[in-house]
């Protein structure tokens, strides 16, 4: 979480798992998704880590599981909430 000119912005990390075969069409749909800043695959139990970014909790559940959890190819998700020392 950090403050964007005065405003509070929740950054969080989304590891998603893919449907095995259809990488290469979902995570395009999710690169372009707003909030989106950054999507990189990897490989492992997750299969793409999705860097958002959110003004509040509530808007960044809606992103989850109205946005991402609903395209297709996506199987499962976990979302990381950055937090501040």
């Amino acid at each position: 979480m950090h403050r964007e000119g005065g405003d509070t912005v929740i950054k969080a990390y989304i590891l998603v798992s893919l449907v095995p075969g259809l990488e290469s069409n979902t995570i395009p749909q999710i690169s372009v998704l707003p909030g989106v800043k950054e999507t990189d695959l990897v490989f492992g139990r997750w299969d793409v880590v999705v860097q958002v970014e959110s003004k509040s909790i509530p808007d960044l559940s809606q992103m989850v599981i109205n946005q991402i959890r609903g395209l297709q190819g996506v199987q499962t998700t976990e979302t990381l909430i950055g937090g501040v020392i």
